[in-house]
């Protein structure tokens, strides 16, 4: 298959994806505003669309490994682009992510995160955005189930190195919940800008947990390990083996 043929398929694609998101987002409204279950309902049914539609518009699949987790935990995940966004929350229960408080005002979506238990943060703005993380949660006002929190704080494509931010760890030491790490190669088919996605098998996934009660430097450096090694392998095993 050409570039040019594969660039208009994902084109197509990227429209049905924002349509799904409206269409679905409109008709569901209603019952979301008078039930977060609603809400859920709404974001889980986009999230599955959109893994099944890329399948067969584009050729790109999705696989989920590992044991995805259903009690109340800490879910630090690697953040390539949009579309681990899409199925991290299909394959949780009650994922609730960590969203830039920017988002609130974005049309349908910043409307059904807040239904749905997501927490905002000022970004930038790091010690005030760690207490608001610390103190929304544990003042209830997200909904029970599992919290999403990117460590690395935005999108980083496969191969680039960034930091891991001290507000997981926070989290991790004051919440006292187990932290399930997530790595991901989703990157390498769906870049973080650009219209082209790339046919072939993303992956994402669940690593085991690491349990409640490290010192917080110490389990920031155990979860960066893990998460950028399976990573790694993961872009291994899709023929992406990053430069020295």
């Amino acid at each position: 298959m050409t570039y040019a043929v594969q660039w208009v398929r994902s084109l197509i694609f990227v429209i049905n994806v924002y349509a799904s998101i409206t269409v679905v987002g409109l008709l569901l409204f209603p019952w979301a505003l008078v039930s977060r279950r609603g809400a859920r309902v709404a974001c889980a049914s986009v999230c599955h669309y959109v893994r099944w539609s890329a399948a067969w518009m584009i050729g790109l699949r999705t696989e989920v490994r590992g044991e995805a987790p259903t009690d109340e935990c800490l879910v630090a995940s690697k953040h390539q682009s949009f579309f681990d966004v899409f199925v991290l929350f299909s394959a949780l229960p009650a994922g609730k992510f960590i969203m830039k408080r920017l988002l609130i005002w974005a049309p349908i979506v910043g409307q059904y995160g807040l239904r749905i238990g997501c927490i905002p943060v000022d970004r930038g703005k790091r010690g005030k955005a760690i207490k608001q993380m610390v103190q929304a949660v544990r003042e209830g006002t997200s909904q029970p189930g599992q919290l999403i929190i990117y460590p690395q704080g935005t999108r980083t494509a496969p191969g680039v190195k960034a930091p891991y931010k001290v507000g997981t760890a926070v989290l991790y030491e004051q919440l006292g919940q187990d932290c399930v790490p997530v790595a991901t190669n989703i990157g390498l088919f769906w870049p973080k800008r650009g219209i082209y996605r790339k046919p072939g098998l993303a992956v994402v996934e669940f690593l085991p947990r690491i349990k409640a009660g490290m010192n917080s430097r110490a389990f920031l450096t155990l979860l960066e390990e893990r998460i950028e090694t399976a990573s790694d392998r993961l872009n291994a095993e899709a023929g992406f083996h990053a430069k020295d």
